[in-house]
């Protein structure tokens, strides 16, 4: 099969199959290279034109990742009305297979593997991506021992226009033995969805068993909701103390109750990678130099101050994330002023999730100019422009506040002033 006029060659074959996709294998013939494809696969075999907007806008978002533990996106299309990604191949072994065949991974290589994984969903989190499906099987450790993470094609940023709609239309989106309960419940996916799963993962990595076993996948997701897991030391005796607090902590039901973040869960697991035993078959041996292994070396030897890290260089007065992708959707804020349009404007949430697709605001808990104080707010700090929401519905907007954003350069209008067609014209052109 031939893609992009003639651009790519497939093999006659996919890969591999599964309920939302197919993965094939091929080569750029342009750029002499081998690749993955990907096609989305419709419900029922269907043609669905949302679905295919809807893939291509997850595409672009999820090209942002750049990230040496994620399969670069070289290109995406449209062959058959079927949508494609185009994607860096992976030679490698999934840890689903790595611990059918090996049983109980060691701990070093669980921690380290699992940590790597961590690494990823800081990236992704931080770009407003949740996994909502990482399991063994999309994990790959490459020959040199590193990790990659696979199927961010389908990773969604939660505030999306139509991320009901694509989650009824798919069914529940994720894997029974690695979803976290907030998914079987009602769908939703945060960063701690995404912990949930690793937790589940490195249980598996580290027992060779799943968390919950039950006959059905209907019974699997019922216990994810219902039941405590088993202590890791009840069947790994050997594990540290701290690392089976570690995976409680993670498979906690409520999100809130889970470590802050893949950060956090990152910096735990360092103890534990300790001593890595050589993995005769999967690795190349430890001892030969790997120009991965080299290059990760140099950069384990930069040490970063963290506070200079997190300088930002927005307007004064403005105080705002250094990436305003980094935190737009992830972030308490970012929910809260969903929450409070939800509620209590309407129009405010449908204008919110359709600018979210198309440029992703930054949330400003305080918008102070010229001694002027607004609450909770919405802003596009490169296009100095800015949504202000009432704190508790009371605030009122007048022509002196009008005139302190105007002086500033800033187009800040309340919410009622806005709608999706001027905003976008505004941000986007």
């Amino acid at each position: 099969m031939k893609l992009g006029d003639g651009r790519y060659e497939l093999d006659e074959l996919p890969l591999a199959r599964g309920g939302m996709g197919e993965v094939w294998l091929g080569r750029d013939v342009r750029l002499d290279r081998e690749i993955a494809v990907k096609f989305l696969r419709f419900p029922n075999d269907v043609a669905d034109e949302a679905l295919v907007r809807r893939f291509d806008r997850e595409s672009r978002i999820t090209a942002r990742l750049e990230h040496p533990g994620v399969p670069a996106v070289y290109d995406v299309g449209v062959h058959d009305g079927r949508p494609f990604l185009v994607m860096q191949r992976i030679h490698g072994i999934s840890i689903a297979d790595l611990v059918a065949e090996q049983g109980p991974l060691p701990i070093g290589w669980a921690a380290n593997i699992a940590g790597q994984v961590c690494a990823v969903l800081v990236a992704a989190h931080a770009a407003a991506l949740v996994h909502r499906d990482l399991k063994p099987r999309n994990l790959i450790l490459e020959p040199d021992g590193s990790v990659k993470v696979l199927d961010f094609g389908l990773a969604v940023a939660p505030t999306l226009t139509d991320f009901s709609r694509i989650t009824s239309t798919f069914q529940r989106l994720g894997t029974p033995d690695y979803m976290a309960p907030e998914q079987v419940e009602a769908g939703d996916s945060e960063p701690a969805t995404d912990l949930y799963a690793l937790g589940c993962t490195l249980h598996e990595m580290l027992t060779a068993e799943h968390v919950f076993s039950a006959p059905t996948p209907f019974a699997v997701m019922v216990r994810q909701v219902r039941d405590a897991p088993a202590p890791l030391r009840a069947l790994r005796p050997d594990a540290p103390p701290e690392l089976e607090k570690l995976i409680l902590d993670l498979l906690e039901k409520k999100p809130h109750d889970r470590p802050a973040g893949a950060l956090a869960v990152y910096e735990r697991l360092l103890p534990f990678i300790s001593g890595l035993p050589d993995l005769p078959g999967f690795l190349r041996p430890l001892g030969v130099p790997s120009s991965s292994r080299l290059y990760a070396g140099m950069l384990a030897k930069i040490t970063v101050d963290d506070s200079s890290a997190l300088e930002n260089d927005s307007d004064a007065g403005v105080e705002t994330p250094h990436d305003p992708l980094a935190t737009a959707i992830m972030s308490p804020e970012w929910r809260e002023v969903l929450r409070r349009s939800d509620q209590d404007h309407p129009s405010a949430s449908f204008l919110l999730r359709e600018l979210a697709v198309r440029a992703l605001p930054v949330p400003v808990a305080v918008f102070d100019l010229g001694g002027r104080s607004r609450g909770i707010s919405l802003a596009w700090p490169e296009r100095k422009v800015a949504i202000l929401l009432p704190a508790d519905g009371a605030e009122s907007w007048t022509a002196g506040d009008a005139d302190t954003f105007i002086g500033a350069g800033w187009d800040a209008r309340p919410v009622g002033a806005w709608n999706v067609e001027g905003l976008t014209r505004r941000l986007i052109g």
